[in-house]
């Protein structure tokens, strides 16, 4: 026995099997020679990162043969649903997918006062004198390209500061053909519902048959495991089918919380790898 035999043995033979079970515990633990940063990002606003942007090809080719066949487009959809990326994209396509090619200029409603600061925020993007009424409507009819306007949150427009009157120029600027504005409006409720003042006062909705509306919905399953392995894509680390479905389950449709969800996830297996490296 290893009592009975030559001291020189019992160590040797301690070092081997010792030598044998770290070998064993290492071969055991997941090899991840670089860990990818998380790339579940940005958790929050506009996907202004074209690599990064995701789920609505459809709608985008739709949105594209409606504004080429000389019609606007209204993105109708609940709130956190993707529409601020979605007019992010359609702004920087428009160069070569507009025929003829219209410059894009992205307004954020949101960050607008009231009626007197849209006309100069309009104005300084086009970079023209600040204007409005007949004098914006020459001014814009010069503009070469002619030019793509994407209003989000145009709910705003419904608030004490703004009139029919804007909402009525910007009409006239988006109609007929070769009209010198072509709008792409994001809402989360019907246009006809949005502005019911103008039919009040016996006037045309300011958008009827100008934006034809765009539907965009929540994701469906598919499109969220397509995003998951996308994201994923060549990363070591690939997430359970279990953790999938809790996902899809958990979140709804809203790429938002997906985003977020898959984020956290991803986050627990760095960390499980971090702590499995310094063991």
């Amino acid at each position: 026995m290893c009592r009975n035999s030559p001291p020189r043995y019992c160590r040797a033979s301690e070092t081997s099997f010792v030598r044998k079970k770290k070998a064993l515990v290492a071969s055991s633990k997941p090899k991840f020679d670089k860990i990818i940063p998380n790339p579940f990002i940005p958790r929050s606003g506009i996907v202004k990162n074209s690599q990064k942007f995701f789920g609505r090809e459809k709608e985008l080719n739709r949105i594209f043969e409606t504004l080429n066949s000389g019609s606007s487009v209204a993105l109708i959809g609940g709130r956190e649903i993707g529409k601020s990326s979605l007019l992010w994209a359609i702004s920087q396509q428009a160069e070569t997918k507009l025929i003829p090619s219209r410059k894009a200029i992205y307004l954020d409603m949101s960050q607008v006062y009231d009626e007197e600061d849209f006309y100069y925020a309009l104005c300084s993007e086009v970079g023209i004198e600040d204007c409005k009424g007949i004098r914006l409507t020459r001014a814009l009819q010069k503009q070469r390209p002619q030019l793509l306007l994407l209003l989000d949150e145009i709910e705003k427009m419904t608030w004490d500061g703004f009139t029919n009157q804007v909402r009525g120029q910007l009409r006239g600027l988006a109609n007929g053909h070769d009209a010198p504005l072509r709008l792409v409006v994001a809402a989360s409720t019907s246009l006809d519902q949005l502005f019911p003042d103008s039919n009040e006062i016996g006037m045309v909705s300011p958008f009827q048959n100008i934006c034809l509306e765009e539907q965009i919905n929540l994701w469906d399953e598919a499109t969220v495991r397509n995003f998951i392995s996308f994201r994923l894509e060549d990363n070591p680390i690939q997430f359970t089918e279990a953790e999938i479905t809790q996902i899809i389950n958990n979140c709804g449709g809203f790429p938002k919380e997906i985003m977020q969800m898959c984020y956290l996830t991803y986050a627990r297996y760095v960390e499980g790898v971090n702590i499995i490296r310094n063991s």
